[in-house]
């Protein structure tokens, strides 16, 4: 069974021709967003987790216990239409039995599939806005199918700092939380509130629990055909605070169908190209939550794969 397509026309209220007729964002004039740290810049706010603020965070840890934020990654992981995943485990040379004296086998893996599956992270280089992509890179100067010249995961630094995590079907009071139900300052200020939070800072990771990812291998179609999560305003505002990256429990991060008037991943494109903010996309925070972890020292290294646009990844938490 190949991975749950998710339907474009799930992402919108209405028609894909309907919504090409709504009104254009209002970043849709400005041809790009150059980086606030410079032409040179990859990295985006990731420039905010410096050596000051990863020992800062450090001092968050009070127990020592860990948490594993990928979800298992195999070919029925439902994703978005058309990527699917293959795993194959071969026995190279092996045909005529284990080699040499000493009997050796081993077993190798191929993967056969797209990279935007599962727990992943979205670089810089993954959402444009009109074929110019994060600190006015154009496509036709930096993307190339062997590999992007520019904006490449690669690029991504070594990240440890402070994550929050907020429980938003406590908020709302469902788990999970409907579907197409937005998170903007209010809903974000609301569920800071009652879980005592005081503040997010620059080169904070905001997480959002949700409820969504327990519908994967249950309810793979409504999983697939929207969700809660971050809206206009949202993105917005955790921009003007200065985070380094943004995720949650569901595939997109952002709430589909989307808000009235929503550009199409208009959020993606707000963190992304406008901001420089990095995307974290099926995080596994029930445990986080059961153990009311609001608070933790984030970790994550993706692989450095040259040129790539995303990493499947399993980031740490630490309480």
């Amino acid at each position: 069974m190949l991975n749950s397509p998710i339907p474009l026309s799930k992402f919108f209220a209405g028609s894909l021709i309907a919504a090409s007729m709504l009104a254009l964002p209002a970043h849709a004039e400005q041809s790009c967003f150059p980086s606030k740290f410079g032409p040179d810049d990859q990295i985006g706010n990731l420039n905010y987790v410096t050596p000051e603020k990863t020992l800062r965070a450090s001092k968050l840890i009070k127990t020592g216990k860990s948490y594993r934020l990928g979800i298992e990654t195999n070919k029925n992981t439902p994703a978005f239409a058309p990527r699917t995943f293959e795993l194959s485990v071969v026995q190279p040379g092996q045909e005529n039995g284990p080699l040499g004296p000493s009997k050796t086998s081993y077993n190798d893996d191929i993967i056969n599939g797209w990279v935007g599956i599962g727990s992943q992270l979205d670089g810089l280089g993954h959402i444009g806005i009109d074929d110019v992509y994060y600190n006015c890179n154009k496509a036709s100067d930096f993307v190339r199918k062997d590999g992007l010249r520019k904006l490449g995961i690669e690029q991504v630094p070594a990240i440890a700092t402070r994550a929050i995590l907020l429980d938003m079907t406590s908020y709302f009071g469902m788990n999970p939380v409907k579907e197409g139900t937005p998170f903007n300052k209010a809903e974000i200020d609301g569920a800071m509130q009652k879980q005592g939070i005081k503040s997010i800072e620059k080169g904070d990771v905001v997480l959002f629990y949700t409820g969504w990812a327990k519908l994967i291998g249950k309810d793979d179609a409504r999983y697939s055909a929207g969700e809660p999560g971050l809206g206009i305003e949202g993105a917005r505002y955790l921009a003007s605070l200065g985070v380094a990256m943004v995720g949650s429990d569901s595939w997109a991060v952002e709430v589909l169908p989307a808000e009235p008037n929503a550009g199409t991943f208009e959020v993606h494109q707000i963190l992304l190209p406008m901001n420089g903010i990095h995307i974290l996309e099926n995080m596994n925070t029930e445990e986080m939550v059961k153990d009311q972890a609001w608070e933790s020292f984030f970790t994550l290294g993706p692989s450095r794969i040259t040129g790539a646009v995303q990493a499947i990844i399993n980031p740490i938490a630490i309480r």
